[in-house]
């Protein structure tokens, strides 16, 4: 795992996972929470194929307070979006009630923690073709973060000029 942060606001800019392959070989990194990277990014040759950008584009950002998901390109009124949670299989469902867009995800860090899913915390707003639904973090989880920070305060930062390293 990876984690990247801003060293004024504190706050998480991107984690993501690098998973093995079945015969234990590094595979790619999993986009958690952050901004995808452009379509194109990181390839040799030129693309023949290329996706809309007129699509969906779904992605995490959290704030302090709540888990945070946008999808950006989504055109409808905010009275066509029904968002549920889905106790069950343990995840978030996103759908209109005109069926061109559907949606579930998980919670990563309550699966983490072993939290149940709780509908009450759930909310969405619509503005400039974006809908974004956020999540209420419960206590243990905002506990969880506060401690993290308190730790990550301790460790020197990469760009820091007090490196074990030092050229001649």
């Amino acid at each position: 795992m990876a984690e990247e942060y801003d060293e004024k606001t504190s706050e998480l800019l991107v984690r993501k996972w690098r998973v093995k392959s079945a015969l234990g070989a590094l595979g790619q990194w999993q986009l958690e929470v952050g901004e995808p990277a452009p379509p194109g990014a990181g390839s040799l040759g030129p693309e023949l194929i290329k996706e809309s950008n007129a699509n969906p584009i779904f992605m995490r950002k959290d704030t302090k307070m709540s888990f945070q998901w946008r999808i950006r390109n989504l055109p409808y009124p905010k009275d066509v979006y029904s968002i549920c949670v889905d106790q069950k299989e343990r995840c978030i469902i996103v759908r209109t009630t005109n069926k061109k867009y559907y949606k579930k995800f998980s919670i990563p860090d309550l699966d983490r923690h072993r939290l149940p899913l709780d509908d009450s915390s759930l909310s969405f707003a619509h503005a400039n073709c974006t809908l974004i639904i956020s999540y209420q973090k419960p206590k243990e989880v905002v506990v969880a973060e506060s401690e993290l920070q308190k730790e990550l305060k301790k460790v020197k930062t990469a760009n820091s000029s007090d490196g074990d390293c030092k050229t001649q």
